[in-house]
């Protein structure tokens, strides 16, 4: 299946901007017989590129500075990216980054009270350890239903385990912290979904893999209620949502901004 994509991120300033610097991870991950970027390109109004690099996740990285003066930033994405079928199955680990380091916990991602509570509802009558992570996804989302405005990107897994509601950013931070303190090497992924009912969507998506000795990477999308396939597009990974944020920043000076997005996912 060929997917094509149309993201557009814009930035409006209530007032001149001194100074700004953007980080984007927006270009897809190629990986043999799972996907293939055909083509991408990101085009930016309002500032420049600064530098191009891959972390130490693998995630490439635009460094875009924002032109003093502006009160502006638009960033525009469009590719096509080539899905063949797996199933949710990401395969043996690869990269810079050891195994262990997804064991680690990040301050989004810690394990405390309520999080082990949760794991304790699981029990152990599971015919193998994929079977109890997917009972674990159902257990996620059963708890905590998918709702809009209840967390920002700073609220923790036991924050919105606390909360009435959370979006699949929560549903990750959840499962990853959760199959951590089960033992399991756990990631975040951020990247595109094709949706079934609709094209124009409001935000990108966020799902997480756990790994699993002699099969390797599992991904696990605890909102929707199932494992990646040929609908979504992995773009970038990392131990929570701050190493994959599809775009981050910081800037200088009282301006206010305004941040809209518009994504467009189809065949």
């Amino acid at each position: 299946m060929r997917l094509r994509v149309e993201h557009t991120t814009s930035y409006q300033y209530d007032a001149p901007v001194g100074y700004a610097l953007q980080q984007l991870k927006l270009m897809p991950k190629d990986r043999p017989g799972q996907q293939r970027v055909i083509d991408w390109t990101i085009d930016v109004e309002g500032g420049a590129q600064q530098l191009h690099y891959t972390d130490h996740h693998g995630n490439g990285v635009d460094l875009i500075a924002v032109a003093g003066g502006a009160r502006e930033l638009v960033i525009r994405c469009h590719g096509e990216v080539e899905l063949e079928t797996w199933d949710g199955v990401i395969g043996p680990h690869r990269g810079a980054m050891p195994l262990w380091t997804f064991l680690r916990p990040t301050a989004l991602t810690r394990a405390g009270r309520q999080v082990r509570a949760l794991t304790a509802q699981l029990g152990r009558d599971y015919a193998s350890e994929i079977e109890r992570a997917h009972a674990l996804s159902a257990l996620i989302i059963d708890r905590l239903a998918y709702r809009i405005g209840m967390t920002d990107a700073e609220t923790t897994a036991e924050q919105a385990l606390g909360g009435e509601g959370g979006v699949c950013q929560d549903h990750a931070h959840i499962f990853i912290a959760a199959m951590r303190h089960l033992g399991h090497p756990a990631r975040y992924v951020s990247g595109y979904l094709m949706m079934n009912d609709r094209t124009h969507q409001d935000a990108t998506h966020a799902w997480a893999e756990a790994h699993f000795e002699h099969i390797g990477w599992i991904g696990f999308d605890v909102s929707n209620g199932h494992s990646p396939d040929q609908r979504y597009i992995r773009v970038a990974t990392g131990l929570d949502y701050r190493d994959a944020a599809p775009v981050r920043g910081m800037r200088y000076g009282a301006a206010q901004e305004n941040l809209v997005v518009q994504l467009q996912v189809q065949q």
